[in-house]
């Protein structure tokens, strides 16, 4: 629909303050995306939606439906393969010299059970960002997980206290990195990682795996660590974990964060 010339644009008025803004737009939309999903090429989700950019200091506003228009062109496909593209046409469309893109969003994975089998969706949540005058892209992944804790095992005559875990990776990359390989590293960190459907052999496997790698808070993050230092893809990374601690009235954290010096 072509604009009425007859309304006045409020936004595009000249505001005599000379103050720029950093950020403006449009924050937490609730909208249904598509990701790229490793296994099966595309997996549909909803995602919470924040697009902002900068406004000089002689505009009085931006115009945020436009905002919402592009992120409407885009909702069949949404990754770190087109959010540059996304960025482009924020700025373009607003007239701004800087674009911000963030999406919060939970994916899911099938996992199969250790021993019975049984398949179940895993849900883990995600969140996506990168703004037009970095030249990289930042994802977060947050993977519930288990941990025994070592101490308790060496001390107690039989059993060990245990407790979920949620280990945070947040990377940042020029290159594409698969949400499954973020996961990977997570759950490989673990006494064991964890499943949305087990049976009574599970259950067993899964006790006894976790009761033969018993973790610290601290082992979790320096494990993943490792693993992440080796992939050449990765410029930055923050690993996090913090266990709910089934015995104390507090949860227990370590966070491990290192610049990898690419270039």
């Amino acid at each position: 629909m072509t604009p009425r010339k007859d309304l006045k644009d409020i936004q595009s008025q000249s505001d005599p303050r000379n103050l720029p803004i950093n950020k403006v737009g449009v924050k937490d939309i609730s909208y249904p995306v598509v990701v790229l999903d490793r296994a099966e090429g595309r997996q549909h989700t909803v995602a919470r939606v924040n697009m902002y950019v900068d406004l000089p200091h002689n505009f009085r506003g931006t115009h945020m439906s436009r905002f919402i228009e592009i992120l409407n062109r885009y909702q069949d496909g949404i990754s770190t393969l087109n959010i540059r593209e996304i960025l482009e046409e924020m700025k373009t469309a607003l007239s701004a010299r800087n674009a911000h893109f963030e999406i919060d969003f939970p994916y899911f994975i099938t996992k199969e059970a250790p021993v019975s089998r049984e398949k179940a969706k895993m849900e883990y949540r995600c969140k996506l960002s990168a703004s037009s005058f970095d030249d990289y892209y930042v994802l977060e992944v947050s993977v519930p997980v288990l941990s025994l804790c070592p101490c308790s095992r060496e001390i107690s005559e039989f059993g060990a206290h245990n407790q979920r875990s949620i280990i945070t990776i947040t990377i940042k990359a020029r290159e594409r990195i698969w949400i499954e390989d973020v996961i990977a590293v997570a759950e490989s960190a673990a006494s064991s990682d964890i499943y949305s459907i087990l049976k009574r052999e599970d259950e067993k496997y899964i006790t006894e795996k976790s009761y033969g790698n018993p973790m610290f808070v601290e082992d979790m993050v320096r494990s993943a660590a490792e693993r992440l230092m080796k992939n050449e893809r990765i410029l930055w990374f923050s690993v996090e974990s913090e266990n709910m601690e089934s015995i104390h009235n507090h949860s227990a954290y370590a966070q491990i964060q290192m610049d990898l010096d690419r270039g």
